[in-house]
């Protein structure tokens, strides 16, 4: 599991012309499902996501969660995360999930966020989407997760 993390100011995903995720301030979360991924991969992740202190306290520092901050979470599955450029020019997606198992999985991150008390706003798996955001920063993380565990 690949996951692309945006602080934001603002963001909103549009599918067909028709809003169908917003948020304020806080997290865009660009998710890329692997073949092989389960719960322990997205409940890793999730933990990750909602712990990572990437939000500015009082005096200026990254030392806030997103929790902490009170922001929300805007969560795109997006499958290119895992694509393969090694060779040629067109890039392999062989490694990233059936859909039908990477749409559970996105779907129990968004569950885990929101049990941490993040509000979650997603896009539509699988349609063609496009995104808005204002990346505040920039500040833009990458989280790898394997075997349950954030590499």
């Amino acid at each position: 599991m690949r996951a692309v993390v945006q602080r934001v100011s603002r963001a909103r995903v549009t599918v067909s012309g028709e809003v169908v995720g917003e948020i304020g301030a806080g997290l865009v979360v660009l998710l890329g499902v692997a073949g092989g991924d389960g719960d322990a991969e997205a409940a890793a992740v999730a933990a990750k996501i909602a712990g990572l202190r990437i939000f500015p306290d009082g005096d200026g520092k990254m030392n806030l969660s997103v929790v902490d901050h009170g922001g929300a979470v805007l969560l795109i599955s997006q499958f290119t995360l895992l694509a393969d450029v090694g060779k040629g020019r067109r890039p392999s997606f062989t490694d990233a999930a059936p859909p039908a198992e990477a749409e559970a999985l996105v779907e129990a991150v968004g569950a885990h966020l929101a049990s941490s008390g993040i509000a979650v706003a997603t896009g539509c798996f699988g349609a063609h989407m496009e995104v808005d955001l204002a990346n505040d920063g920039p500040v833009t993380i990458v989280i790898d997760a394997a075997g349950g565990r954030v590499l």
